[in-house]
């Protein structure tokens, strides 16, 4: 470790010593390279991460606040030539900043325009220039002073014909007597009358028929705030009338085919996607939520809405909507290679897409996927390898396919309702698996898509087995000495009638596809499920037989029946627009009950992995403390009932695409109950906390934007599967060959 750490020292003091040495041989005579920008302020109400943000020129970036490195790279490129490596460079690479005096004087006019807007008027900013060999240091001096504050306030209003409208919505201002002048305020106090105002027919109302006077002479430290809203002002005739309002007259739908793709959509279908309705008030909150839904429809690739005031009443608004057609069908086919554990495979993946199969927008999918393994080290099977085959067709509505939906909630509620049927086939050497599945859905959002919702009304899964192999059979099911109870019960036929909610609240609402990067928001997820209730009433009803196991089958099969919770929370925390820090913690428990002793392996949970404790390979860690001695059947004992993921990443900002993390995680699982296969696997209050794995470990990530590749190497720094001091706290004794892992992965861990 100490060995590590040297080396590590010696390549930052390398990139420092390169940085230091060829930084300045770029500059002309009386340049200067920008080394340190510091702003010092007289008072902590002002953050100086905020004021930082009006900064017209910073300095080159650093890594780790110490060594300018994308100003390393860039500098590698021969400043003579534009050939292709040393493009590459410039493109990867951070320019030097060059000191410019009339921006750093454009800076305080910025920083002290900032303080103005926020009422220090009295602010005073002054620079600081320090020059050494051929670098300067900046320093703003920042005296904010005293902050004003409101005295009186005065609401003139020289439109009569809504001078009532304004007194009904008086009491809900943001305009306080004895307030801090802050603009961002009167922002939105403009904001909040002129939102109302659009929001009830007044369409040509905008923010500049509010504006606000404000009389510094009233005191020393205080404002006379008088706000003013104006009559409408026609941009054409130049002409000033009273501000009207509008109610929206016809509504017509027209299809754009300049695309191509004809197509044919049911009028009931537009009609209800479409907020604005004949006869009610302009509402711009409508006009919005009508390109949401109108965009949720697959069979729609654009839309246009163009609002015409009405040749037939000066009072209405005609919506003409141009709707531009997506494509129809679609095919893709992808084709994959495999590696598991050395065993080499290939897979191809077939997919059909029909977005308008019924005229309703309904999205019909069929999608087909194979795949080949062979598979090398099994002793004692016939064949080795391993072939699987899955079908899955899909139809998905774009509303609550549900009788007695509230009308005011189906109107609210953007919604979705799937209606999936899937048939996997697996041939392995050890057996044949064969499942089954039917699911009725249902997706929708709420509040500007900050809250999610997914309710699985109905999830019916038949898991068969048709065949096993007499070595799996003889060494793992009927063996007494070697008979593993988590493999006999999931090596069986067994039906799993499920059904389960999920909420989720993202602060930020809808996120991008890579999540609420670098940005200080959290979001948060529950989730219940649960399994068998159904079945077991309907088997208690009519006295089914109960098999071997003393369990109760439906058809001559048992049914599993489970409960199981999960909670997460994940939180980012922005120290600038290159550094953040997330946060997570995640817990789920799922308990078998009534017809179940053990959970069934597809709902079981694992650990380790790109999204878990990073230390480890997927599905390698726990439960507890055990450690797996047979590596044919591990992939199921480590698993279990509990699970704990614990996380934090410091992300930021490294050059051109690609950003870093330092990161380290900490969680297990467990089972409930005590399973000889799993020794040292049960969850307990009283010992669980030594069981808890620590890994830590650094990333890099190509952001692109609408996705993100994710490279991550972990390293185990505390091992709760060994007692003995040398293994069990790999930080101080690591292993590279035993203790490193590394992940490759599409978006963000949490």
């Amino acid at each position: 470790m100490i060995k590590s750490i040297r080396q590590i020292g010696v390549l930052m003091g390398v990139l420092l010593l390169l940085c230091a040495c060829s930084s300045t041989k770029v500059l002309k005579e009386g340049e200067y390279l920008l080394d340190k920008v510091t702003l010092n302020t007289d008072t902590n109400v002002v953050k100086t991460s905020t004021l930082a943000g009006y900064l017209r020129q910073e300095p080159n970036s650093r890594w780790a606040s110490i060594a300018k490195v994308p100003l390393g790279i860039y500098l590698m490129a021969n400043p003579e030539s534009n050939s292709g490596i040393n493009r590459f460079f410039r493109m990867m690479g951070e320019a030097p900043v060059v000191y410019d005096s009339l921006l750093s004087e454009r800076s305080k006019q910025r920083i002290q325009g900032a303080l103005f807007n926020l009422g220090y008027m009295h602010a005073t900013i002054s620079t600081e220039e320090f020059y050494h060999k051929h670098k300067v240091d900046l320093t703003y001096n920042i005296n904010i002073g005293k902050r004003f504050t409101v005295k009186n306030i005065d609401v003139e209003v020289r439109d009569t014909s809504i001078a009532s409208e304004i007194e009904r919505i008086a009491d809900k201002s943001y305009l306080k007597i004895g307030m801090p002048f802050d603009a961002n305020i009167l922002n939105q106090e403009r904001s909040r009358i002129t939102n109302h105002f659009t929001d009830n027919g007044y369409y040509d109302f905008n923010r500049d028929f509010v504006r606000f006077e404000a009389d510094t002479t009233a005191g020393s430290d205080s404002v006379s705030l008088k706000m003013i809203i104006t009559e409408h002002l026609d941009p054409v005739h130049k002409t000033i009338t009273p501000h009207k309002q509008y109610y929206i007259g016809e509504v017509r739908y027209t299809y754009d085919r300049s695309s191509g793709s004809p197509i044919w959509l049911k009028d009931i279908l537009l009609r209800h996607a479409t907020s604005l309705r004949s006869g009610e008030l302009y509402r711009e909150s409508n006009l919005k939520d009508t390109y949401s839904r109108i965009s949720r429809l697959s069979a729609i690739a654009g839309t246009n809405v163009r609002m015409e005031k009405s040749s037939r009443d000066s009072s209405l608004l005609d919506v003409n909507m141009i709707l531009t057609p997506a494509r129809l069908n679609s095919i893709q086919l992808a084709l994959d290679g495999t590696n598991t554990a050395g065993d080499l495979g290939a897979a191809a993946n077939f997919t059909y897409q029909n977005r308008n199969v019924f005229h309703g927008s309904e999205v019909f999918s069929l999608k087909f996927r194979t795949a080949f393994e062979a598979i090398r080290g099994l002793k004692g099977y016939a064949d080795q390898n391993y072939f699987e085959y899955d079908i899955e067709a899909g139809l998905q509505f774009p509303d609550f396919v549900f009788p007695f939906i509230p009308k005011d909630f189906r109107r609210n509620a953007k919604a979705t309702s799937e209606l999936a049927f899937m048939f996997a086939s697996q041939d392995r050497p050890e057996f044949h698996r064969r499942v089954l599945t039917t699911s009725w859905k249902y997706r929708w959002n709420t509040n500007q898509g900050k809250r999610h919702h997914k309710f699985d009304l109905l999830d019916i899964n038949y898991v068969f087995m048709p065949w096993i192999s007499d070595t799996f059979y003889d060494s793992y099911i009927k063996n007494p000495e070697s008979r593993n109870a988590i493999i006999a019960y999931n090596y069986k036929n067994l039906f799993i009638v499920k059904m389960g909610y999920q909420y989720q609240y993202s602060s930020v609402g809808t996120v991008s596809p890579i999540g609420i990067y670098g940005k200080d928001a959290y979001t948060v997820r529950w989730g219940v499920e649960t399994a068998g209730n159904l079945v077991h009433g309907i088997c208690n009803l009519f006295r089914t037989d109960f098999n071997e196991d003393g369990q109760r089958t439906l058809f001559n099969i048992a049914y599993a029946q489970y409960v199981k919770m999960d909670f997460d929370y994940c939180k980012s925390f922005r120290f600038s627009r290159r550094s953040s820090l997330a946060l997570r913690f995640a817990f789920g428990v799922a308990c078998p009950y009534g017809n179940s002793d053990i959970l069934p392996y597809e709902k079981r949970y694992f650990g380790g992995g790109a999204n878990s404790v990073r230390g480890w390979s997927v599905r390698s860690l726990g439960p507890g403390s055990f450690v797996g001695n047979d590596g044919r059947i591990d992939f199921i004992n480590q698993t279990g009932d509990v699970k704990l993921d614990m996380s934090a990443e410091l992300r930021m900002h490294m050059f051109w695409k690609f950003d870093g993390a330092l990161f380290v995680d900490a969680g297990n699982i467990w089972t409930i109950r005590d399973y000889k296969e799993q020794p040292g696997g049960q969850f307990r209050f009283d010992t669980c906390w030594e069981q808890i794995a620590v890994a830590y470990g650094l990333g890099i990530r190509l952001n692109l934007s609408y996705f993100l590749l994710r490279f991550d190497a972990g390293m185990k720094a505390i091992n709760p599967a060994y007692q003995d001091a040398r293994r069990h706290y790999p930080i101080i004794h690591p292993n590279f060959k035993r203790d490193f892992a590394f992940h490759f992965a599409v978006g963000l861990p949490f």
